[in-house]
């Protein structure tokens, strides 16, 4: 591993150099009175906070912890339609998400999504028949427009040429659909810039520790920036709650007499070493509602997800042995002995999905967004899936338009009046990217890796460029972070001046995929936690 000695300083201009110090973005946020002060920094509010910008409104936004810190980064990594909600019949459900996952993976992020092929097996004994599952990919596809192909079956003959470690034994079919995965920190984060370029402000580490009131309305909030203890406030003519699984903890602090709203589903992951190359993911039955996933993920394998109800501190949610034997146990449905190796995990991390309160099976609850409005004025904002994203700020935002009185609508352009596929920054085609990465190389210096330049293309799209550009003027920067990842420190460098990286985390686990490969090592957490602290 490279030991770097230094760090260059980049540029002033967060469009092109580094953004403004914490300091300059706290007194940015003091001396203004904003139209909208998001707290919360997963999707949701960082939807809103995008379009809220580009509406026209003055718009900060600020987290107790980082940009997608919790849930956010912690799903599937799925833009998917939803297969399973066809059991239940939501058949205009499935074809809005399919609306949204073609327009976020074709038109808005491209460059950082990809089209993944599903194969669900269909075993002796097992929850539903080939017959079924047949018709139900051949409806999904339909709803999708047939515009990923047409959902069929196949023989696991053909099917195990793609996932060489499919279990064959009494597997008498398999079916065929497409959906789209991504990097669900890196998607969010290019969300967080593109809020960023429509004007909104935003702070990291900056968690509220009060609300501020005036006669009897919610009009701000008293932060503490966690890096160094600094005070301060922020002033707001509408607050939003968008906190996900601390939504009724904000509440609290506007009503201390506020009914919770919502609960609360653990969803546990693992990430393992594969021992074979796999060219499509396995969506297994396990029962009548429940499926588990295996997806080739970021050069890895993907197990999961657990859904049981969590009444614990969202702050504590951790995989538990339980949760790691019955991801395993539910895997080896479909998936040979050798690739669920104990020895092959090099990650597991857990999330917390926000559904509506209310009794009943959380795997059966509705996926739906819900905005409420507390005494004091505070809007809250909850629950939703990840491929919606985009229409989740929308509907925010036609709420924010119809409050009573009006208050924002006369300073806010209509949604219908806005693009309605505005593309992310970084917008490219990654292929395009990557043969540029790998043929405009420094002319007397090595050329860039293969795997790095694919894996910069598809974090980060045209904007590699930049980090390129860093890599080529300090050759230092260049060097992997680690030997067995395909990033490079000048990706860390980066996430400094431009990524609103504070922590070694940040980086390890957001910015790049270092901690879910199981590479965060000492060394690597003490190069990166040095070239954190070389800022200007």
């Amino acid at each position: 591993m490279t030991t770097l000695q230094s760090v260059p300083a980049l540029g002033t201009h967060p469009a092109s150099g580094s953004l403004p110090s914490r300091a300059e973005t706290r007194e940015q946020l003091s001396r203004a009175t904003y139209d909208l002060l998001v707290i919360g920094g997963g999707i949701l509010g960082i939807s809103t906070a995008w379009h809220a910008a580009q509406s026209g409104l003055r718009v900060a936004l600020v987290d107790a912890g980082d940009f997608a810190g919790a849930t956010s980064s912690a799903s599937s990594k799925l833009l998917h339609g939803g297969l399973r909600y066809l059991q239940t019949g939501a058949v205009k459900l499935v074809a809005e998400n399919h609306f949204e996952r073609r327009a976020v993976s074709r038109e808005v992020a491209p460059h950082l999504a990809n089209p993944l092929t599903f194969y669900l097996p269909v075993y002796k004994g097992g929850p539903h028949g080939a017959a079924k599952l047949g018709a139900g990919v051949f409806a999904y596809s339909a709803l999708s427009a047939f515009g990923d192909g047409v959902g069929h079956v196949i023989s696991p003959a053909k099917a195990q040429r793609d996932v060489p470690e499919l279990r064959t034994d009494d597997l008498k079919a398999v079916a065929v659909y497409r959906d789209d995965q991504m990097n669900d920190a890196r998607m969010a984060l290019m969300t967080v810039r593109a809020a960023v370029e429509a004007g909104a402000v935003v702070l990291n580490h900056a968690a509220v520790t009060g609300l501020r009131f005036t006669r009897g309305r919610v009009t701000g909030a008293e932060l503490q920036d966690s890096t160094d203890g600094t005070e301060f406030g922020v002033d707001a003519r509408l607050v939003l709650n968008a906190t996900g699984p601390w939504v009724d903890h904000l509440r609290k602090m506007e009503d201390p007499n506020a009914a919770p709203s919502i609960r609360l589903s653990k969803g546990a992951h693992l990430v393992l070493k594969r021992t074979r190359p796999w060219r499509a993911a396995l969506a297994t039955p396990i029962d009548k509602y429940r499926i588990t996933f295996a997806l080739p993920w970021e050069d890895m394998l993907l197990l999961g997800t657990t859904d049981e109800e969590y009444e614990g501190d969202p702050a504590d949610v951790s995989v538990t042995e339980a949760d790691t034997a019955q991801i395993l146990d539910e895997a080896a449905f479909s998936i040979k002995d050798q690739q669920l190796s104990r020895d092959l995990i090099t990650y597991s991390f857990a999330g917390l999905r926000v559904l509506p309160g209310g009794p009943g099976d959380t795997s059966k609850a509705k996926r739906e967004t819900v905005v409420t409005e507390g005494r004091g004025g505070m809007l809250s904002v909850a629950g939703g899936k990840w491929t919606t994203f985009r229409h989740i700020g929308r509907t925010v935002m036609n709420k924010l338009a119809a409050l009573p009185g009006h208050p924002l609508a006369e300073d806010m352009e209509p949604m219908n009046r806005l693009p309605r596929k505005l593309p992310l920054p970084g917008i490219a085609n990654p292929n395009a990217v990557a043969h540029r990465l790998l043929i405009d190389g420094p002319a007397p210096g090595p050329r860039m890796a293969p795997d790095t330049a694919r894996h910069l293309a598809t974090h980060y799209g045209s904007l590699a460029f930049d980090i390129a550009r860093l890599a080529n003027e300090s050759p230092e920067l260049a060097e992997r972070v680690h030997p067995d990842a395909p990033e490079i420190w000048a990706q860390v460098a980066y996430a400094r001046d431009h990524e609103w990286a504070e922590t070694a985390d940040d980086v390890l686990r957001r910015r790049t995929t270092l901690t879910i490969r199981g590479l965060a090592t000492d060394d690597v957490r003490e190069g990166v936690e040095k070239l954190l602290a070389d800022r200007d």
